[in-house]
């Protein structure tokens, strides 16, 4: 009975996939398609059989409140879908699409998420959803190489640089709000609501690393996000927290201090500083050579933080200064065991030798 009940509650949708199943029909005669869960029809597959739910493909709901999976009907392409309350963020749609239409698109630093359509939701006059392409989160899997995290950083650097040139400040550009595109690395795609299955939840989804199939990293989630004209004066704008708190702008003292307002385009630096911080230099080994540039990133005073113009060119020099066997050398995460470790050694070392034979680049760029 116990085993039954189980059985039942994987059944049921949880209140935010409600939406989705209530527009399938809609959205498939929009052209994608999602997956069987979200079927107004949906019988579960593990019905009449001893299959548990959380081992079947359709038993998992995907972790976003906001964003779902489909499949785009005409080629078969994996997109993701983003819905949006025009009420709450009323720049988002303005500001994406500004940034990726041309002929801003077609500049090789924009690294913001392509937008491929906006549907207006039917019968929710506030509600649109985004089209994207299906993104995987910037450090999983993780890097192999200091090559393919200085690949990432100068690509994200680039990205914000591309953003400020055009007087957008992201206002958000933590470590979640960094993608990248799959594709290149994951040919036969993988499972969206767990990444590290196959597609048809069979088996381990199997990839490329990024030397082999470079990605490009993408920029995404503009919903604080702001644009400004020439003549504005973004020095003293109101403070909207983003995902990352830590900002020293962002502290009682200093909000009460400057009357609740600082320049977003400083506190962006802060947080590119503070993602390498934590996810590359206080995580894995070796990744010294960028404190210099993080510590600077991330000084008290906004005022005295680079510009993101003063960050490529600096990073350019970091980048210079690491040689070929630093590039290629293996990151080693803080809390690898040592028994695993001794069989990624002798994998990268297989990987490395052939890059080298090969002249394949050491840093991998799309």
């Amino acid at each position: 009975m116990a085993l039954q009940l189980d059985n039942d509650e994987g059944a049921r949708l949880l209140p935010y996939e409600e939406f989705w199943r209530d527009h399938y029909v809609w959205l498939q005669s929009r052209g994608y398609g999602l997956r069987p869960r979200y079927n107004p029809e949906w019988i579960p597959s593990w019905r009449g059989n001893k299959k548990l739910w959380f081992i079947c493909e359709d038993g998992r709901e995907f972790p976003f409140r906001q964003i779902i999976d489909a499949t785009r009907t005409s080629d078969g392409t994996m997109v993701a879908l983003k819905k949006l309350s025009k009420r709450d963020h009323p720049y988002e749609v303005e500001i994406i699409q500004f940034l990726t239409s041309e002929p801003l698109a077609s500049d090789p630093k924009n690294h913001c998420v392509p937008l491929y359509e906006v549907l207006q939701v039917p019968d929710e006059e506030d509600l649109v959803i985004l089209v994207m392409p299906f993104a995987r989160r910037f450090n999983n899997p993780r890097f192999d190489t200091f090559g393919e995290a200085i690949s990432c950083f100068q690509q994200i650097f680039e990205g914000i640089q591309f953003m400020h040139t055009n007087l957008v400040a992201h206002r958000d550009c933590n470590g979640m709000n960094i993608m990248m595109d799959p594709r290149a690395m994951y040919p036969n795609s993988f499972h969206p609501a767990d990444i590290g299955l196959s597609y048809d939840y069979n088996h381990h989804a199997k990839y490329f690393t990024r030397t082999q199939r470079p990605p490009k990293y993408y920029l995404i989630d503009f919903g604080i996000s702001r644009r400004y004209q020439p003549g504005d004066d973004p020095s003293m704008e109101p403070i909207i927290v983003g995902g990352d708190d830590s900002p020293p702008e962002f502290t009682p003292a200093n909000m009460q201090r400057t009357n609740y307002k600082c320049n977003p385009f400083h506190t962006d630096i802060y947080y590119l500083g503070n993602m390498i911080r934590e996810d590359f230099i206080q995580s894995s080994k070796g990744f010294d050579f960028m404190q210099p540039l993080v510590t600077d990133m991330m000084l008290e005073d906004p005022t005295q933080r680079p510009t993101i113009d003063e960050v490529v060119v600096r990073f350019g020099s970091v980048r210079k200064s690491l040689s070929s066997w630093k590039l290629r050398s293996r990151v080693i995460k803080n809390d690898d065991i040592a028994f695993f470790g001794f069989f990624r050694t002798i994998a990268h070392w297989w990987r490395r030798i052939s890059f080298i034979l090969r002249r394949v680049p050491a840093v991998p760029l799309p």
